[in-house]
Formats: C-alpha cells, structure tokens, sequence
C-alpha cells in the first residue's frame, strides 16, 4: 500500500511526494521536507505513536491502519486540543476503507438498517491480513447497530443455544463474520432480512490501486479539517 499511495501522489498534478518512510525511519524526516501531509498505511501495532509523532511536528495526517479502538482515538482528541490551545491546527483522518465503493456501501447500510429485522456482515480478505475483523466490517456493523437503536429495534432474531463460536464476531450486536483466502484483496457483504425478502449490498476491491482516489481526496481535505475525522464518508458529499 505505501509504493501504491507514493505512486499515486507522484502522479497528482496537484501534489509533490517529498519524503518516503520505512519501517525503522525517523519521522522527524517529514517534517524536514517540508510535507504538509503524510499518510500512514502500517500495522496497529506503530501506527497511534506515528499519528501522536506527526501531531507534535505539526503534520496533518491521513491514517488507513486498522486496529483503532475509542481510547486509542480518544487519545488522538486530546492530544490534537493540546496542539489547538497551542495555537496549532493540525486534522487526522483515519479511514477503515479508501475504497469509494466500500465507503458507499457502508453509508447505504447505515440507511437501510432502520427497515430490516435481521442485519449481518461478512467481509472477505487475503490471508496477510493481521487482524479480524476488519476495521471496515467494524465500522460498517457500528453504523448498522446505530441506526438500529436510533430506530427502537432490537436484537436481531437468533435462537443459537450452542456453537457461538460459528456465529461470528459481536460489533455493537451485529454479527460479523472474517473470512481470509489466498487470491482475495477486500471485499464485503452487508446481508439485510425481512420475512419474505432480502437486501444484500456487496462491495469488492480487486486491486490496492481502488483505493487510490479515496487516498487522495482524503490528502485534499485533511488540511481544512482540523481535529480528528473518522470515515471517508465524512469528507464525501453523500447528503
């Protein structure tokens, strides 16, 4: 992902890549080169320090490392309202998915929860993937239980007495289901019932160059953002 995103931004007329890093590398290089911007695709296991790292040298910062969780982003707001206090505007956009497919999909299952009885996920990724489930599936099943309390639904219908194990991950009590196969990049189903009828929305990435376009509107509009952004569809105009 980092040689597709470098790539990328070599060829916006728009932008100028000044600075490639790696694993080991001082971060402080980005800020000596005069970048504005730096995008994190790492591991969870670096990437909140990177962020908290680009914060004090006053870079904006688009992050599409999974792994986040409310104390980890939590951290990331105070941290940001110190720089503010400081006199420093600087704006994170951390996003599960650049895919503009994969962010549509997830804003349309936030606009059909409300109507259906049963919802559940399941999203399919390459066996390098190292965690589960993917921050896409947990953003998609976050908004999904969202809709669904702001619409007085309940629990979603399941008489499973045994074999929890089978049923998948509980997100906000939307089941999620990882799969991980060779030959696959990112895909997701959203599956919608009703008695009678069924809404299921699919989404898949075939190639890390998909994400591209999302990468580099997120690069646009993180430097007028200031504070934290979570979500491509925020930047997006889905009204």
């Amino acid at each position: 992902m980092g040689a597709t995103v470098c790539a990328a931004v070599e060829a916006a007329p728009d932008m100028e890549l000044v600075a490639r890093i790696d694993a080991g590398d001082d971060l402080a290089q980005v800020a000596a080169a005069g970048a504005q911007v730096a995008v994190d695709f790492t591991v969870p296991a670096v990437t909140e320090d990177n962020v908290h790292a680009l914060i004090d040298l006053g870079v904006h910062a688009v992050v599409g490392t999974t792994g986040w969780t409310d104390v980890s982003r939590g951290r990331l707001v105070a941290h940001l309202g110190r720089k503010a206090a400081e006199g420093t505007s600087v704006g994170v956009l951390i996003a599960p998915n650049f895919g503009l497919s994969a962010v549509l999909a997830m804003t349309f299952a936030a606009k059909a929860a409300r109507y259906f009885e049963s919802a559940e996920v399941i999203e399919l990724h390459h066996p390098n993937k190292v965690d589960a489930p993917s921050g896409t599936a947990t953003h998609t099943a976050g908004a999904i239980a969202k809709a669904r309390a702001e619409a007085g639904l309940g629990a979603s219908p399941d008489a499973t007495e045994s074999g929890w194990e089978a049923r998948g991950a509980d997100v906000d009590g939307v089941r999620v289901h990882a799969v991980r196969l060779r030959g696959l990049v990112a895909h997701e189903e959203i599956l919608f019932g009703n008695e009678g009828e069924q809404l299921v929305i699919r989404q898949d990435s075939f190639d890390r160059v998909s994400f591209m376009p999302g990468v580099l509107l997120g690069i646009r509009e993180v430097v007028s953002r200031p504070g934290l952004t979570v979500g491509l569809e925020n930047v997006m105009d889905l009204s």
